[in-house]
């Protein structure tokens, strides 16, 4: 009778826990009876109750959930193969179709890669490379192509930016009867291929030796400039020194030479005095330690001497 009893309780605990389950804040669950959905997808929290042993619970997030695609390699509409990673965001939008189309989150998954790869393969091959690679029609920054330049940067009808919105909008699409909505699409990175990439950085590095050396001759112009100016500014200055310092010059002469006419022009005794001093400055330049004079009784020195004794 005891052994009954226990059984019973074990069976009445095991039907109780069974009966009863909790869903979680980011939950949302499917009830299923012998693998059929029953009744409305639960999305909100707290203590549920089902049948017990022949209803099962399914549960899915509500929370967003991600999808990370593989990097592919897409040719673009001229001919140009590159490299594309892109993933997305997304949600379960009906629980109900989601578990009919889906079941689990890794048919998700699967589907969204055929879906979302496939869009973004279509799209890609749509535009050429420049529209892909850039997403707004700037100018060129100093030290850049100018728009003269035949690499000059070219403008864009649609850009990155329009591609992403054309393919999460085709995306939507295809989506729609799946039970799952497609929050965003994001390119994670584009990238040539090797070939092509190799011929970009080769192109990028011409361009930048051309830019290199245009700067170098502008610069070399500027700086024969600047030492054409130096050296004509520094002959100014030198010619107007020359003239100054002649100016100078001939003033002086000219004042040593008004000194002298006075002097001499004053009294006999001042011109007697002046030519016996021009004598012997004259002497002075013309004779050395080494040297011999030999006077004649005629000669100014002579007479100076004499003068000078019988005064």
């Amino acid at each position: 009778m005891r052994k009954l009893t226990f059984i019973l309780i074990l069976i009445g605990i095991v039907i109780v826990l069974s009966s009863v389950y909790v869903v979680q804040e980011p939950e949302q669950v499917i009830i299923t009876q012998f693998g059929k959905p029953v009744g409305d997808p639960i999305n909100t929290p707290g203590l549920k109750f089902k049948l017990p042993l022949v209803q099962k619970v399914h549960r899915f997030e509500k929370r967003f959930l991600e999808w990370d695609g593989d990097p592919n390699q897409l040719p673009t509409r001229d001919k140009r193969f590159i490299w594309v990673n892109t993933y997305a965001r997304w949600r379960i939008s009906d629980p109900l179709l989601y578990f009919q189309r889906l079941n689990n989150e890794r048919g998700a998954q699967t589907r969204l890669d055929d879906i979302l790869d496939g869009e973004t393969r279509n799209a890609i091959a749509k535009y050429d490379l420049v529209e892909v690679v850039r997403s707004t029609n700037r100018t060129a920054q100093t030290g850049e192509l100018v728009a003269s330049d035949e690499t000059a940067l070219v403008d864009i009808q649609h850009g990155r930016d329009k591609i992403r919105e054309e393919i999460l909008a085709k995306a939507r699409e295809r989506t729609s009867d799946l039970g799952i909505e497609i929050l965003d699409v994001e390119f994670k990175r584009i990238n040539y291929v090797d070939e092509v990439q190799r011929k970009v950085y080769e192109r990028m590095i011409a361009e930048r030796k051309r830019i290199a050396d245009r700067f170098k001759s502008e610069g070399q112009g500027e700086a024969f400039r600047i030492l054409g100016e130096k050296d004509r500014e520094l002959l100014r200055i030198r010619s107007e020194a020359y003239r100054k310092a002649q100016s100078i010059k001939g003033d002086a002469d000219a004042q040593a030479t008004a000194i002298y006419a006075a002097a001499y022009n004053r009294s006999a005794d001042s011109r007697s005095f002046y030519e016996f001093l021009k004598t012997m400055e004259s002497y002075k330049a013309t004779l050395d330690k080494e040297s011999s004079l030999i006077l004649t009784t005629d000669g100014d020195f002579y007479r100076f001497l004499k003068e000078g004794g019988g005064g």
